[in-house]
């Protein structure tokens, strides 16, 4: 918050708070929850009040963030006053004087416990001391099992501070993009919001990269006619049929996210007019008793595989085995009119309603107490043992827990018929650890479909398994690879420290007995000269290395652990550069600092004479006309990544203070690049590619891998190019030569 000075003359600002407001109770009234409108009202004068004087970034009056964050949380999410309230009260602890025990005894127990939750995670999920903040996502996630509406209107927050970045720096819109892709949308996803969880991912994309985002949308409305005639072809002999049936039903086609379409573009490597599942088509019909949902499903089904040819891999059927998340809909792909395959989704009212808004929606249809479990509340058990047992790295907590939120998944079976949920591709160890620890810790092998296989196997849907355990097997670090699941790797990683710690404590009391024996103590100075003999990182390494058998307790240990004299001279040599006894610095003292880089600036990335400014990540390989940003790390070297790379996924969440906004600077300079071939092998075809290379488009090579397997070959190439234009002409020449399938540049 800030006191900028007024944009609107305070006749506009009232004019512009009112209608907010009055849109606010508009939508509230006109919803299915009681109307506690006196409480509403009061809220809202509360928050006013508190914010008073207070404007954003944007220059508008403050209060405009919590009406619009509450308009969230009742249009778009569908919660009643008591989350209306605590969207209006939400910044109110945190940026007024006014603390909890106020908002409890103004307005009651239960929204002062939820304000207070949104109180402890704000600021988002990460800041400048990253430890801190996956502990505040830590409670975030425990106040979520007390209270559902904490997260809810987390999301909600995090959506209007998404609509309106425009008024942040450059970095700042990094770094808050990034953590809102980095764990908020997938957050959305695992509760349900649908369309929150679309926008969310298709905001960041436009910070992330405006230049795609822009020429994606722009496909997307000059390909709307042709793919609203297609639609209609296809959509028309179905009409019929459903209106046969006597139907009510709304027949609708539902165009991709631009972010969506981008990563589909980016891993399959295709230009847009060949993303053939650009859009999919909607059949929602009212059905007034629940019981008959699935029956109209398949009838719907029935009728539109009686006109058209059924994709037999792409039917996925979320009517029997709903998603974690709640999700039900019946999935089938069918060849359309113009020979491309149309996915069709098949899903009642109220199916869709959840669909669209998540656990909120559960609430408006559920009949009575147990009739639907919590889903909520059931996802959290299933990552308590991460709850109990947060990693000591706070990006590998958070990575632990992400790997639980956008998962696809797979449904299998105990011999005795229990259902367990797993995400795709997880393996025979996955499911051992998520039945108990000591069963994956002891997992030898499992029968899957009555075959024996190994701890490894991937799992499909609808296997069978009967772990096989044994005392004698223990667990290995190395296991942790084979996991899929943050319960398996957490729990692995539990086992391992437990057994790590007994080690320890040997090591330790080895080295104690060792030393008595020889007339020491353990002391700091004894320990701190063990360590620096051995070169081992820290003591527990050292205690770890010794009773593990690795380091071997002799008297060459003795004689380091011995304090020797130094000499003038050994100091002098030790640390040359110390001060003299006049206090003045010696020579090499005045060794010129590097220069702090300001990280409010757009940043230009330069090369002359070979000499850079910067430093190429090696994770990504970024190019000139890639989207860049720029991390100053703790040498105050400006390191650039591409802004969808791995790495800088985690900086932006991690590290938003040391982002910078780059610019590449045009230049001479040439960049290293790798493009992966793959084809037909034929005589000669070698040869060509190398001619249009070092001939037709004057490339300096680096180096040339090539395999061949079965008439087939793979080709890794290494070059150096000025930009990724260059780079993206020389992968469609390749492509043209005859036997050559693909050629795409490699991360």
């Amino acid at each position: 918050m800030s006191y900028q000075p007024a944009l609107y003359t305070p006749e506009e600002e009232e004019r512009m708070v009112s209608e907010a407001y009055q849109n606010l109770l508009n939508g509230y009234l006109s919803s299915n929850h009681r109307k506690k409108v006196e409480i509403i009202e009061r809220a809202y004068k509360f928050a006013r009040e508190a914010h008073a004087g207070v404007r954003r970034r944007s220059g508008e009056p403050y209060i405009l963030h919590p009406i619009a964050v509450a308009t969230i949380v009742s249009q778009e999410i569908g919660l009643g006053s008591t989350s209306i309230c605590s969207a209006l009260l939400h910044d109110v602890v945190e940026d007024t004087d006014y603390t909890v025990e106020d908002i409890a005894a103004t307005f009651g127990e239960k929204i002062a416990h939820i304000v207070e939750g949104l109180t402890k995670i704000s600021g988002g999920i990460f800041g400048k001391d990253a430890s801190a903040q996956a502990e505040n996502f830590r409670k975030l996630l425990l106040t979520m099992s007390s209270d559902y509406r904490v997260i809810l209107i987390k999301m909600a927050d995090r959506l209007h501070n998404m609509r309106t970045l425009d008024s942040m720096p450059p970095a700042k819109q990094y770094k808050i993009a990034g953590e809102t892709l980095y764990i908020y949308a997938p957050l959305a996803h695992r509760l349900g919001l649908f369309a929150i969880k679309t926008e969310l991912e298709d905001l960041s994309f436009k910070y992330e990269h405006p230049d795609a985002y822009k020429s994606i949308g722009e496909q997307i409305k000059l390909s709307e006619q042709h793919r609203n005639d297609v639609f209609e072809r296809f959509s028309a002999p179905i009409r019929e049929r459903l209106d046969r049936l006597g139907l009510q039903y709304e027949f609708k086609v539902r165009v991709k996210s631009r972010y969506s379409i981008w990563k589909k573009m980016e891993t399959k490597h295709i230009p847009f007019n060949e993303v053939y599942d650009l859009y999919a088509a909607r059949i929602v019909f009212a059905c007034n008793n629940p019981v008959d949902e699935k029956r109209m499903c398949w009838n719907i089904y029935s009728e539109i595989t009686d006109l058209y040819k059924l994709h037999p891999d792409r039917t996925r059927d979320w009517l029997s085995t709903p998603k974690a998340n709640g999700y039900r809909a019946l999935h089938i792909t069918v060849m359309g009119p113009d020979g491309n395959w149309v996915e069709v989704q098949i899903r009642s009212e109220r199916m869709d309603d959840i669909a669209e808004h998540g656990f909120a929606a559960h609430w408006k249809y559920k009949i009575g107490e147990g009739v639907e479990e919590n889903e909520l509340v059931e996802w959290l058990r299933t990552i308590e043992d991460a709850l109990k047992n947060p990693e000591p790295n706070a990006l590998d907590f958070l990575d632990t827990i992400k790997l639980n939120l956008f998962a696809q998944e797979i449904n299998v079976f105990t011999p005795k018929g229990e259902l367990l949920t797993l995400p795709y591709g997880a393996t025979v160890l996955d499911m051992a650890f998520t039945l108990h620890t000591d069963l994956g810790a002891h997992c030898m092998a499992a029968k899957v479909n009555h075959k024996v296989v190994s701890r490894s196997h991937k799992l499909s849907q609808g296997d069978q398994v009967e772990i096989i355990a044994s005392d004698t097997q223990q667990p290995d670090p190395e296991w942790i690879n084979l996991l899929k699941t943050a319960k398996g790797k957490t729990r692995l990683k539990a086992v391992l420290r437990h057994q790590r710690r007994a080690v320890i404590e040997k090591g330790e009391q080895l080295i104690v007995d060792f030393l008595r024996d020889n007339n020491m103590e353990l002391n700091s100075d004894t320990l701190t000269r063990i360590i620096n003999h051995e070169r081992v990182p820290n003591k527990e390494e050292l205690f770890y290395m010794v009773g593990n058998g690795e380091i071997v307790l002799n008297e060459q240990i003795i004689a380091a652990t011995k304090p020797k004299e130094k000499g003038f001279i050994r100091k002098l040599l030790q640390n040359p550069f110390s001060s003299n006894k006049d206090g003045q610095p010696h020579k090499g003292d005045d060794k010129p600092k590097k220069k702090k880089i300001d990280t409010k600036k757009v940043y230009e990335l330069k090369t002359i004479d070979g000499v850079s400014n910067y430093k190429l990540a090696p994770c990504c390989h970024p190019l000139p006309g890639d989207d860049v940003l720029g991390y100053v790390d703790e040498h105050n070297d400006l390191i650039v990544h591409k802004v969808d790379c791995k790495v800088a996924n985690v900086l932006k969440a991690s590290h938003g203070e040391r982002l910078v906004v780059t610019l590449w600077q045009k230049g001479t300079a040439t960049f290293p690049a790798s493009i992966h071939i793959e084809g037909i092998d034929r005589m000669g075809i070698l040869q060509e590619i190398i001619y249009i290379i070092s001939t037709n488009l004057a490339i300096n090579m680096r180096a040339l891998n090539i395999q061949s397997d079965n008439g087939l070959f793979k080709c890794d190439l290494d070059v150096l190019v000025a930009d990724n234009a260059i780079l993206s002409k020389l992968c469609k020449r390749i492509k043209k030569v005859k036997g050559v399938t693909s050629a795409d540049r490699s991360s």
